[in-house]
C-alpha cells in the first residue's frame, strides 16, 4: 500500500487517533487529573490532530455510541421505584430551574453579542446549554445565523465545561460541600469480568434494541436514553444488572473523550481568538449560574451540592453522568434534571426561537 493510500485508510487514521487518546489517558492518570481517560484522551486527541496533519484523525461514531450506551446502562442501575417517586415530586423544580438557566443564558448572550460583535441570533443559538445536536439543525433553518460560529461556540463551551467541572468538583473549594475525595471515587476493585455473566447478556440485548429504536424515532441522545430506559425496566421487573469493572468504565471515558477531542475545528473560523474568548466567557458565566442555582436546589430538596451542581451543569448528560459516577452523586436525580432540560430544549426552544427571530427580523427591517 502506498504512503498516500496508507494515510487515507480509516484503520490507520483510527489507530493514529487512538494512540493519542490512550497516551493522554495514561498521562493524566499518572499526574492524578480527575477523570483521566475522559479529559486526557480529549486533550491529547485535540492536540495531536492539530500538530500532525499528515494523517487525518478519525474516531468511529460507533465507539462514541457504545460509550453512551454503557453510561446509559450504569445510570439505569441507579433507578428504583422510590427514586422515580422522588423525581415526580421534583418536577416543578425541574421546570423552574431549567427556565431560570435559559433566562440566564439569554441575558449572558445579550452582553456577549455586544462585546464580541457576533449577531444576537448566532450568539444565542451557540450559547444554549447542552443543546448541540438540537441547535445545529436549527441554525441551518434561521436566516443570518453563522453555522460555523454556532458549532464552534457550542463545542468549545462544552469542552471547557467538561474539563473545568471535574476540576472544580475535586477542588478544595468543594471540600466542605459534601464532595468525596478523589481516592474515594474509584470503582470497586472486587468487580470482575466473570461476575458479569450471564445476567449482562440480557441487558446487552435489551439495551441495544432500545438504543436502535430510540434512534429510529429521533429521540434525543438515543444511545444514552435507550439503554437507560431498558435497564430501568429490567431493574423494576426484578432482573439484577451487574456493576462494570473499572477497566471497562475507563474505556468508556476514552470512547467519549476521543470523539469530543475531534469536534473542535478553530481553523474554520475567521476570528478564532475573539470567538474563543467569547466561548470561554459564556462558559464561565454559565458555570457560575449553575453554581448559584445549585444552592437553590439544595434548599428546595434534600440533595447534596455536588449532585445539584452536576444536575444543573450546562454540559452533556453523558459527561456529567461519568463525573457523578466517580463522586458517588445521585445519578437518578442528575439524569432527570439533565434529561428534562434536553427534552425542553428539543421540544420547546426551537419553535420559540424561530418565532422570536421572525419578529426580530421584522422589527429590524421596520427600524431600517
Amino acid at each position: 500500500m502506498k504512503g498516500a493510500q496508507l494515510t487515507e485508510n480509516k484503520w490507520v487514521q483510527f489507530l493514529f487517533t487512538c494512540m493519542f487518546a490512550i497516551i493522554g489517558g495514561a498521562v493524566f492518570q499518572l499526574i492524578h487529573i480527575p477523570l483521566p481517560w475522559l479529559l486526557g484522551s480529549m486533550v491529547f486527541v485535540l492536540i495531536g490532530s492539530k500538530l500532525f496533519t499528515q494523517i487525518k484523525p478519525y474516531w468511529p461514531g460507533m465507539l462514541r455510541n457504545t460509550g453512551m450506551g454503557i453510561i446509559g446502562y450504569t445510570i439505569g442501575l441507579s433507578f428504583t421505584l422510590s427514586t422515580l417517586k422522588e423525581i415526580g415530586k421534583q418536577l416543578p423544580s425541574m421546570v423552574l430551574l431549567t427556565v431560570l438557566l435559559l433566562l440566564f443564558t439569554l441575558l449572558i448572550t445579550f452582553f456577549v453579542s455586544k462585546l464580541s460583535g457576533i449577531s444576537f441570533p448566532t450568539a444565542l443559538i451557540g450559547s444554549i446549554p447542552g443543546g448541540l445536536s438540537q441547535m445545529i439543525p436549527l441554525a441551518e433553518e434561521i436566516k443570518g445565523v453563522d453555522l460555523t460560529v454556532v458549532t464552534f461556540l457550542q463545542v468549545s463551551r462544552l469542552m471547557m465545561i467538561i474539563f473545568c467541572v471535574p476540576l472544580l468538583i475535586f477542588s478544595p473549594l468543594m471540600t466542605g460541600l459534601g464532595n468525596p475525595s478523589l481516592s474515594a471515587s474509584t470503582h470497586p476493585a472486587s468487580v470482575s469480568w466473570a461476575g458479569l455473566f450471564p445476567n449482562i447478556l440480557l441487558f446487552i440485548v435489551v439495551c441495544t434494541l432500545l438504543a436502535l429504536l430510540a434512534k429510529k424515532i429521533n429521540f434525543p441522545t438515543a444511545f444514552l436514553l435507550g439503554p437507560m430506559i431498558g435497564t430501568i425496566a429490567l431493574n423494576i421487573a426484578g432482573f439484577h444488572g451487574p456493576d462494570l469493572p473499572t477497566v471497562l468504565m475507563n474505556g468508556t471515558q476514552l470512547m467519549l473523550g476521543g470523539y469530543i477531542g475531534l469536534l473542535l475545528k478553530p481553523e474554520s473560523l475567521k476570528n478564532a481568538v475573539k470567538i474563543s474568548a467569547t466561548a470561554v466567557l459564556s462558559g464561565i458565566v454559565l458555570i457560575l449560574c449553575a453554581l448559584a442555582l445549585s444552592v437553590l436546589l439544595t434548599i428546595m430538596h434534600p440533595v447534596s451540592f455536588v449532585t445539584a451542581f452536576l444536575s444543573l451543569s450546562p454540559g452533556g448528560m453523558d459527561q456529567m453522568a461519568i463525573i457523578a459516577k466517580e463522586v458517588h452523586g445521585d445519578l437518578s436525580i442528575l439524569i432527570c434534571y439533565q434529561l428534562f432540560r434536553a427534552l425542553f430544549i428539543s421540544v420547546a426552544v426551537p419553535p420559540l426561537l424561530k418565532a422570536a427571530f421572525k419578529k426580530y427580523e421584522k422589527w429590524k427591517s421596520a427600524a431600517n
